[in-house]
């Protein structure tokens, strides 16, 4: 699910030109969870974009001014709300005058086992894109791709000038996205992996990780990777009749960091609902599942 990294890998708070329309500045925000930070992209050279802002740091909202270094902010667009992507839009919007657009505010009282994960409750958009909307300033254009699953509001902006998709935390570039119910819905999430697969995208930059050089055969991969794991509850189901989640878990995430297990859980859980509403398995009311 994970793989140990060091934060000293990659330098906080410096722009990282990737191409010659996106750069990346890279958050102090490393966990378990976030793998080395945060990435915040800017995308264009002479008026530029801000894709995920990131968690409200001084320390990275200093950097991202410098990033910016005085050029027009057109628009903060942000992938979801999560807190470490969406709360600098506010401060950053205050700095520079430019709108906060892109996922619709979205905030639930059970934010499932991640702290550093919580929906950010300030997030007020001044505008809202829908599928396919655009927006766009000199020599770049953005293009919202709707990718419900890791959250019910989450999107990924393409850019067509370098037929290149920034893909949040749909698909990231050193591990798998959790989905956690209730929010998150595994059903949208592999419809939402579906509908990547299917496009020609070049390149990914996700929040988290490497930039993604073969999204396709990553994607495909990750699909892999979530039938497998539908096929690990299956056969444990089979094995043990009606069991509980943290048992499920023990067994098939032998390896994996016990600080995941919880967020593991939650994906299992996620997995168990979709089965569910395939007709595959049923909770039993007292906390276990079992093959219908």
């Amino acid at each position: 699910m994970a793989t140990p990294f060091d934060p000293a890998d990659l330098p906080t708070g410096a722009l990282m030109r990737l191409s010659p329309l996106v750069g990346r500045v890279l958050a102090p925000n490393p966990s378990p969870f976030t793998y080395t930070g945060t990435q915040t992209y800017l995308v264009g050279a002479q008026d530029v974009a801000v894709i995920d802002p990131g968690p409200d740091d001084a320390a990275h909202l200093a950097a991202l001014l410098d990033a910016i270094g005085g050029r027009p902010v057109s628009a903060i667009l942000c992938t979801h709300t999560h807190r470490d992507h969406s709360p600098a839009a506010a401060p950053l919007s205050a700095r520079t005058g430019a709108p906060v657009v892109g996922c619709a505010p979205l905030t639930l009282d059970d934010d499932g086992p991640r702290a550093d994960a919580a929906f950010d409750a300030a997030y007020r958009p001044d505008r809202v894109l829908a599928d396919g909307e655009q927006l766009g300033g000199r020599g770049w254009t953005l293009t919202a791709v709707a990718t419900p699953g890791h959250t019910s509001n989450h999107l990924c902006f393409a850019l067509a000038e370098e037929n290149a998709l920034f893909t949040g935390d749909h698909v990231m570039g050193w591990s798998t996205s959790v989905v956690s119910p209730p929010d998150g819905d595994m059903t949208a999430y592999m419809a939402s992996m579906q509908r990547l697969l299917d496009r020609t995208d070049a390149v990914y930059y996700p929040a988290h990780g490497d930039a993604v050089d073969n999204p396709q055969r990553l994607v495909r991969g990750m699909m892999g990777h979530r039938k497998q794991r539908e096929g690990q509850i299956l056969r444990f189901l089979e094995r043990n009749g009606a069991s509980e989640i943290p048992a499920m878990v023990t067994e098939m995430y032998r390896g994996v960091d016990p600080r995941l297990h919880s967020a593991a859980g939650r994906s299992v859980l996620a997995h168990l609902i979709d089965l569910d509403g395939r007709g595959i398995a049923a909770a039993t009311g007292d906390g276990r599942w079992q093959l219908r």
